[in-house]
C-alpha cells in the first residue's frame, strides 16, 4: 500500500516590527488587523500582541512603509524547509483563521473591518413619504460605492413602504432593505434604532448615510451610540480617500470658521448625516430595478416604553419655504434695520423671488428663522442668489454657495462673498437696490425661469 506524504502545517510566524521605519502612517496596521492585537503608543507607532496575532501577514500587507515583517522562530523555518522540500503547497495544512475570530462578534464599534463592506443609505419616510434628502443621498453614495467598488444599498423601516425600497432603485441603489411592521408605522427612536441595529450587524455595511433632519438626527446619534462607532454630523462633502478606502467626512468646525475632515478609521460603519439640499438629487431612471431584501421585526409593542397617541401636523399657511424658491434677495448685517428689509422684499416681489437672511439678521430679529441661510439655518440651491451687504462668512457661504448664479452687493471689495459671486457689485446697497428697483419698474422686465 503506498504510504501517503506526511502533511505539516504550515507556519504562520508572528508579525513584528522593524526599528526606526515606522512613519506613523495613522495606524493602517492597527486597521487592519481581525484580532485587535495591535496597539498604537504615544508616537503612532505599533505594538503588537504575539500572544494574539494569528500571522496572518494583513498588517505586514497594509504598511506602506514596509515597516512591518512576519518573524519566525528556528523551529518554525526548520518546517518551512521541509515543506519546500515535498514541492511546496501540495501536501501542507495552512492553519485558518478563526470564523468571527478577535472582535467581529462585538458588534460595530471593535469589529474586523475587513468584514464590513457597502455603502448604506437610510431612506427617511413620513407616511409613505420619502423626505428628499434620501434620494439626494443616493446620487451622493453612488459615486462613494463606485470609487470603493462596491454595492450601494438602501434601507427602510415604517409599515407599507416597500414601493419606496423599489423607488431607491431609481435613484442609483443597487438593493434596498425592507423592514416592515405595524409597530413601524410612526417613528419611536427606540422601535427604529432596535430595526436599524438589526440590519447594520446583520449585513455589515462599512459607510452609512443619514440625513440631517429632525428625525435623522435622532436616529444616527442612538445609532452610532449603540454601535459604539464614530458619527460626523452635518456634513457638507463627503469624498473617498482611495488608497486607505476611508470615507472623508467634511463640516465646519469652531463655529463655522474652518472645513474640518474626519476620518473614522478604526471602527465601522462610518456614520455621516448630511443636510437636506446639500448634495444634488440625482435623475430619476425610470425601469431600474435591484435586489429588493425583505427583513422581519421582531419587537413587540410592549417593548416599547413610548407611545403615538395623535400626530397634529401644523399648519403650513403662512410658513416660508426658502429652499423651494427659485429667486432669493437676502440680507445681512449691512442692512442696518427691519425697516431696510422692506426694499429687499420690494425687489423680491417684482422680480417673483423670496427674502432671505445670513446669520446675524436673524439674531438682530430682521428676520424670522425660516428665512435664515447658512450653517444654522437652511441650505439653499436656488436659480438666482443675490446678497445684499452679507460679508460672506464661511457659515453663510456654506448654505447657498451652491446656487445656480450669484449676485453679490457689498462695499468691501475684500469681502469673502465675492470669492463665490458670479457677479460682483463694490458699492452701497441703499443706492444700489433702490436703483435696481426703478430700472426695472421702468423697462417692464420679468424673470424668465
Amino acid at each position: 500500500m503506498e504510504q501517503k506524504p506526511k502533511k505539516i502545517k504550515k507556519p504562520r510566524g508572528k508579525a513584528q516590527l522593524i526599528e526606526g521605519k515606522c512613519i506613523a502612517c495613522g495606524a493602517r496596521c492597527q486597521m487592519s488587523c481581525p484580532v485587535d492585537a495591535i496597539e498604537m503608543n504615544d508616537k503612532e507607532e505599533p505594538i503588537i500582541e504575539t500572544g494574539k496575532c494569528i500571522g496572518c501577514s494583513k498588517c505586514v500587507k497594509a504598511c506602506p512603509a514596509d515597516a512591518l515583517e512576519m518573524f519566525f522562530t528556528p523551529e518554525e523555518q526548520a518546517l518551512l524547509k521541509e515543506i519546500e522540500s515535498q514541492g511546496g503547497v501540495a501536501d501542507v495544512v495552512e492553519e485558518s483563521e478563526p470564523e468571527g475570530s478577535g472582535s467581529a462578534a462585538a458588534g460595530g464599534a471593535e469589529a474586523n473591518i475587513a468584514l464590513w463592506k457597502g455603502v448604506w443609505v437610510y431612506i427617511e419616510q413620513f407616511e409613505g413619504h420619502a423626505h428628499d434628502v434620501s434620494w439626494e443621498l443616493l446620487g451622493k453614495a453612488r459615486v462613494l460605492a463606485d470609487d470603493l467598488g462596491v454595492e450601494l444599498a438602501a434601507f427602510v423601516l415604517g409599515d407599507n413602504v416597500k414601493h419606496l425600497a423599489q423607488e431607491a432603485f431609481g435613484y442609483g441603489a443597487d438593493k434596498a432593505y425592507c423592514m416592515e411592521s405595524p409597530i413601524l408605522k410612526h417613528y419611536r427612536t427606540e422601535s427604529y434604532l432596535r430595526g436599524t441595529v438589526a440590519l447594520v450587524n446583520k449585513y455589515k455595511p462599512e459607510i452609512l448615510l443619514m440625513g440631517a433632519t429632525g428625525l435623522g438626527r435622532d436616529l444616527a446619534g442612538a445609532v452610532a451610540t449603540d454601535l459604539k462607532t464614530g458619527l460626523t454630523a452635518d456634513c457638507t462633502q463627503l469624498d473617498i480617500d482611495k488608497k486607505m478606502r476611508i470615507l472623508e467626512q467634511t463640516r465646519p468646525a469652531f463655529g463655522g470658521n474652518i472645513m474640518a475632515t474626519i476620518l473614522t478609521e478604526t471602527r465601522r460603519p462610518q456614520m455621516a448625516s448630511v443636510r437636506p439640499h446639500v448634495m444634488p438629487k440625482p435623475e430619476f431612471k425610470q425601469g431600474q430595478s435591484g435586489i429588493l431584501i425583505d427583513e422581519p421585526f421582531t419587537m413587540q409593542e410592549d417593548d416599547i416604553a413610548a407611545k403615538v397617541i395623535e400626530i397634529i401636523k401644523a399648519s403650513q399657511e403662512k410658513s416660508v419655504n426658502i429652499n423651494a424658491a427659485k429667486i432669493l434677495v437676502s440680507g445681512g448685517r449691512g442692512m442696518l434695520s427691519r425697516e431696510n428689509f422692506d426694499k429687499l422684499q420690494e425687489l423680491a416681489d417684482l422680480i417673483g423671488g423670496v427674502v432671505s437672511g445670513s446669520r446675524c439678521a436673524f439674531d438682530e430679529g430682521w428676520i424670522e428663522h425660516a428665512r435664515q441661510v447658512g450653517q444654522t439655518g437652511k441650505t439653499v440651491h436656488p436659480k438666482l442668489y443675490i446678497a445684499c451687504a452679507i460679508s460672506g462668512a464661511i457659515q453663510h457661504l456654506v448654505g447657498m454657495q451652491d446656487s445656480e448664479y450669484i449676485i453679490a452687493i457689498n462695499k468691501d471689495k475684500n469681502a469673502p462673498i465675492f470669492e463665490v459671486a458670479h457677479l460682483g457689485i463694490v458699492g452701497d446697497v441703499f443706492e444700489i437696490i433702490p436703483d435696481l428697483i426703478e430700472k426695472i419698474k421702468q423697462s417692464g422686465a420679468k424673470i424668465v425661469e
